[in-house]
């Protein structure tokens, strides 16, 4: 026997009802978003998804073609590289966004330079590519230690341009 519904009674002087969901943070609040993913091809495309709808949703859709772009490269390179898991976080601190790809590489690759990537090969400008299009980035190696395996991270930052007064292209 199922038991009978419960019917929510309210009267004048009851208090509000708490809300549903919480409110939007605002679009000055800092948040991060972890995306965890095995070593599988798959990996990359599915990092861009989830980027793409993150920054959409937070709108900050002018970041995401570059940034999708460069999840993109520094995805592929820890699945193509190493034999572990790896890990997207998506931090916002306004008007910075700073994307980190970690795997369980050690070595930081070298960054390369047009003359050391042959024009016909099929890979190899995935740092020149960040390097071009990032405001900033960065990578450090990550010691054996109590908190977990060795290995490395990848970090590019894009910033927001800097917003007008209001006006001032009038004057």
């Amino acid at each position: 026997m199922t038991p009978p519904p419960t019917v929510l009674t309210t009267h004048a002087d009851d208090p509000e009802p708490p809300p549903l969901h919480p409110s939007p943070l605002p679009f000055t609040a800092p948040w991060s978003y972890e995306l965890h993913f095995p070593c599988d091809p798959r990996a990359p495309g599915i990092a861009r998804l989830t980027l793409r709808a993150v920054l959409t949703t937070h709108g900050l859709a002018e970041l995401t073609d570059r940034a999708e772009l460069l999840t993109s490269e520094l995805a592929t390179n820890s699945v193509r590289h190493t034999k572990g898991p790896a890990f997207v976080r998506l931090h916002w601190l306004n008007p910075v966004l700073r994307v980190s790809v970690w795997d369980m590489g050690p070595d930081l690759p070298p960054l390369p330079t047009p003359r050391t990537v042959p024009a016909y090969a099929d890979s190899g400008r995935g740092l020149l590519i960040l390097d071009l299009l990032a405001d900033r980035w960065g990578g450090c190696g990550t010691g054996e230690g109590p908190y977990g395996p060795a290995g490395k991270t990848i970090w590019f930052e894009l910033a927001l341009p800097p917003q007008l007064p209001p006006g001032a292209l009038a004057a």
